[in-house]
């Protein structure tokens, strides 16, 4: 009976000394700084693949946290493209129906070269939602139709984001 209860004692403590080694592991980035303590959106926008277009991490920049870009004025929208399909295409225009008056594209449209990337990505804005229909914060969505010479239109829900954290660094439009 002596051995059996070694053993019981044994595995006790291998299996305690296992739980301190798997908690000191998992506790390695705990404190005031930890970086599981930050601010991490899920996802910095919508994506999605249309026609051969690969459409990533559309967002809008709204105000900052506790805020709302104001009805009247401007908001950035970021994005980034890449083009997988069989020739180059073109965005020749983005609409917000129902939140802005009109959209501008920098330099009127923007080219979008077969098997080629481009982001539109900031800090600075190259397009801009002018003329808000109403106020906007963060954790809205705003339904905005992309506009492409070949591809065709593509209507998505794209995230506001607050200018906050992560996308403090991120610039309003110009007034």
């Amino acid at each position: 009976m002596v051995r059996s209860s070694r053993k019981t004692l044994a595995k006790g403590l291998l299996i305690a000394a296992l739980a301190l080694l798997i908690s000191g592991i998992a506790g390695c980035e705990a404190g005031n700084d930890a970086p599981t303590l930050e601010f991490h959106p899920a996802s910095p926008g919508v994506s999605t693949t249309f026609n051969g277009i690969s459409i990533n991490d559309v967002f809008v920049l709204g105000a900052p946290l506790g805020s709302a870009v104001p009805a009247g004025s401007s908001a950035s929208l970021f994005l980034s493209f890449y083009n997988g399909g069989t020739g180059d295409d073109e965005l020749t225009g983005v609409h917000a129906t129902g939140w802005a008056s009109s959209v501008q594209v920098t330099g009127g449209t923007v080219s979008i070269p077969v098997q080629s990337e481009v982001n539109l990505t900031g800090p600075e804005p190259q397009l801009v939602l002018n003329d808000l229909a109403k106020p906007l914060s963060g954790g809205e969505a705003v339904p905005l139709t992309l506009d492409f010479a070949h591809a065709g239109s593509v209507t998505l829900d794209v995230p506001v984001e607050a200018q906050s954290y992560y996308f403090s660094s991120y610039s309003p439009p110009a007034p």
